[in-house]
């Protein structure tokens, strides 16, 4: 790497501005802590720098309080104001709350309420304006031109940039091996512009990777350019990096000192939160995820063993709200979970003979509404160990002569199709709906399924693993007036709970 001529922003300026930084006041140094179910099963050493575990749970605190506390006292004194998506917002809030001075933060309107109430709870005074960070951030500019606020850049400052940068420098100090690189997610560019650039100027050996959505990924767009670009849309699974245009000087600096730029998609990422889960029982914000979901991919793409790989967990502010998605999505980006449509004989036994087709393996969702009186279309759900078992079992159940067809990498199935299954069916004929549960174990729904009658006919059938320790069932069973008597004893023997949904209003509505 040439050496560059010393200015206001070059990498000199930006060293002496990282170690000269003030973020301790406000900013722990976060540990670096070897993530090892991921390094045993990736084969490197995964390490992951804690910024999660800030006070405001987001690395945006360094930067924030660093350029606000360089401000002259009698600017300070009249107030600053910010846009953000929340993690930043935090940031600012509880700099302004320590220097003694008052924050107006301008949010999206699409900011997760655990991301508002927390700024609020910091004192700061929030404003929703908008659906993307840019409608925010306009209407903070115009806000703080009328008020004579401070406007504090979330990202595009040079103080802003060594704030962030501050953990670059903790990095170092704390593992002093070989790296082969460090992964960080990219939003506007400021935290891997901060980082880059002290790494860069130090061990320009180490890879400085950075990742963004696949719907979000301005900075990987504008580097294809050469130029900055603004994006139509952005995509807000990942709110805190959703940013149509990075900054200025955070493109400079990523044009220098970015080796690569990585997208992931929801499933990669949701994947990922749950393995930061299972290393260190935090949860990851999508955002925080990015970094952790690209070097899984990354070990992949590349084969490599044996190296170091850091990951940035840069943030924990997770809207509860998501999790119920995060769950559902984590085992299909992980590829454990295979999502088929079969279509199997509308005849007695034949989900009995289905589910012995599937063997051992763990079904996880089964979704079937009687609609033709020849065949049945079932949405079934089947954990697998790896990707290419979803093509083995494809290949298992045609030869077990049931046609089937993969749907895991289709979007509208997994999001809303496998809830749209069934419907009012003029073939269900003295239908009984019951809800049952049992204990969940390896093989739980087949020994459900082989407790039942053969002699009568299922006609609606919903089941879906939620990892509890019940296994909970909806049932429609097609049961003649004559053989009442003997679902009744088949009830009473059964040993499970059992509901009575016949008059439930929902039935009634719509699958009547």
């Amino acid at each position: 790497m040439s050496p560059l001529p010393v200015g206001p922003h070059s990498p000199i300026d930006y060293l002496e501005r990282i170690l000269t930084a003030r973020v301790y006041d406000v900013a722990d140094e976060t540990p670096l802590e070897v993530a090892a179910n991921l390094t045993s099963r990736l084969g490197n050493n995964i390490l992951l720098k804690r910024e999660d575990m800030q006070s405001v749970f987001s690395f945006k605190l360094r930067g924030a309080y660093n350029k606000m506390a360089q401000l002259p006292q009698d600017i300070l004194k009249r107030g600053v104001i910010a846009a953000s998506a929340g993690n930043h917002a935090q940031g600012v809030a509880l700099s302004a709350k320590t220097l003694g001075t008052t924050a107006i933060i301008v949010m999206p309107t699409t900011t997760p309420l655990v991301k508002v109430n927390a700024v609020k709870a910091r004192g700061g005074e929030v404003v929703l304006f908008g659906d993307t960070y840019d409608d925010a951030c306009g209407h903070a500019k115009q806000l703080g031109e009328e008020k004579g606020l401070t406007f504090i850049h979330p990202f595009d400052d040079p103080d802003v940039i060594a704030g962030q940068g501050t953990i670059a420098m903790e990095i170092l100090r704390q593992y002093q091996q070989p790296i082969h690189a460090i992964f960080v997610a990219i939003g506007g560019g400021g935290l891997i512009s901060g980082i880059a650039a002290y790494i860069k100027r130090l061990r320009p050996e180490i890879k400085i990777i950075g990742v963004e959505p696949v719907d979000a990924d301005a900075m990987s767009q504008s580097l294809a350019k050469g130029d900055r670009i603004t994006l139509d849309q952005v995509g807000l699974f990942a709110d805190g990096v959703a940013v149509k245009q990075v900054g200025v000087e955070t493109f400079k600096l990523c044009q220098r000192y970015v080796d690569e730029i990585m997208l992931v998609d929801t499933d990669d990422t949701c994947a990922a939160i749950k393995d930061v889960f299972e290393d260190t029982r935090s949860i990851l914000e999508p955002a925080g995820a990015l970094a952790i979901a690209a070097i899984k991919n990354y070990v992949e793409r590349e084969g490599i063993t044996d190296q170091t790989l850091i990951g940035i967990a840069c943030g924990a502010n997770m809207n509860f709200d998501r999790l119920r998605f995060v769950s559902e999505r984590a085992e299909l980006g992980e590829r454990r979970e295979a999502v088929l449509a079969v279509t199997i004989p509308e005849e007695r036994g034949s989900f009995r003979k289905f589910c012995s087709c599937i063997g051992d393996r763990n079904i996880t969702e089964f979704n079937y509404r009687i609609a033709d009186e020849k065949i049945a279309h079932v949405f079934v759900g089947v954990q697998i160990p790896a990707a290419e078992a979803a093509t083995e079992l494809v290949e298992k159940l045609t030869s077990c002569g049931f046609k089937t067809v993969d749907l895991t990498d289709d979007e509208t199935a997994k999001l809303h199709i496998r809830h749209l299954v069934g419907g009012r069916s003029p073939l269900a004929q003295n239908e009984l709906l019951y809800r049952f549960e049992f204990p969940e174990r390896p093989r739980a729904l087949m020994q459900f399924l082989n407790s039942m009658s053969p002699t009568w006919n299922i006609s609606l059938f919903h089941y879906r693993n939620h990892g509890s320790d019940v296994g909970r069932v909806l049932v429609g069973m097609q049961v003649p007036p004559e053989d009442m008597s003997d679902w009744q004893s088949f009830l009473d023997n059964l040993g499970y709970s059992y509901w009575d949904e016949n008059q439930n209003p929902a039935y009634q509505l719509f699958l009547r």
